[in-house]
């Protein structure tokens, strides 16, 4: 089983993280602020990755520490699951249509990590998460997966639906990504021999 769990603690916050990237959809996600629990429990099942998440952070603070720190715990876990990445699709991408909104996610496992975010948000805030904390979720997570990232909103208009596109565009493509290819199975997607 592709499984790792993280604990990772500091002066900000503290948190606990399990992910199975063989699993059901099966999640447990508590950070204290509801609408990113939201997204993650959606990340969670349409990956497929079965995600355990416990983050205690300074809210009375804001929401950053909270939210970039559970990111880089996420993306770390899923980059230890990963292991030596032997068999692994590598490439995926996924459109994400969410009533009138249309996302596009892209993602290779590459090892270099970057984000390119073609994503506005009208309002600030999305029950009590601030908006531009969305952005800097996948950021952190692309840094310490180890991941090329492409999320653009084609169009849309509903900052919910913006939002939940651009999570299920990223479980969807991760999905793929991270499946064993069946084809070459025994070998590194890479022609350098390791990622």
């Amino acid at each position: 089983m592709r499984t790792a769990t993280i604990s990772r603690k500091t002066s900000e916050t503290s948190i606990a993280v399990t992910v199975n990237l063989d699993g059901t959809g099966e999640y447990t996600i508590s950070t204290g602020i509801g609408f990113f629990d939201h997204m993650l429990e959606q990340l969670s099942r349409h990956s497929l990755i079965d995600l355990n998440v416990k983050t205690v952070g300074d809210l009375h603070i804001d929401q950053h520490h909270t939210v970039e720190d559970t990111g880089l715990a996420i993306g770390e876990a899923v980059a230890r699951a990963l292991g030596d990445k032997k068999g692994i699709r590598r490439y995926a991408d996924a459109l994400s249509p969410m009533d009138e909104t249309l996302s596009r996610v892209a993602i290779d496992i590459s090892g270099r990590p970057y984000l390119v975010w073609k994503t506005e948000f009208t309002q600030k805030k999305l029950g009590e998460m601030d908006t531009e904390m969305v952005e800097h979720w996948f950021h952190s997570f692309a840094q310490t997966a180890g991941v090329t990232l492409h999320v653009e909103t084609l169009y849309g208009t509903n900052n919910h639906h913006i939002a939940e596109a651009a999570f299920k565009g990223l479980a969807r493509a991760l999905r793929q990504a991270v499946e064993i290819d069946p084809r070459k199975a025994d070998a590194i997607p890479s022609t350098k021999g390791v990622l």
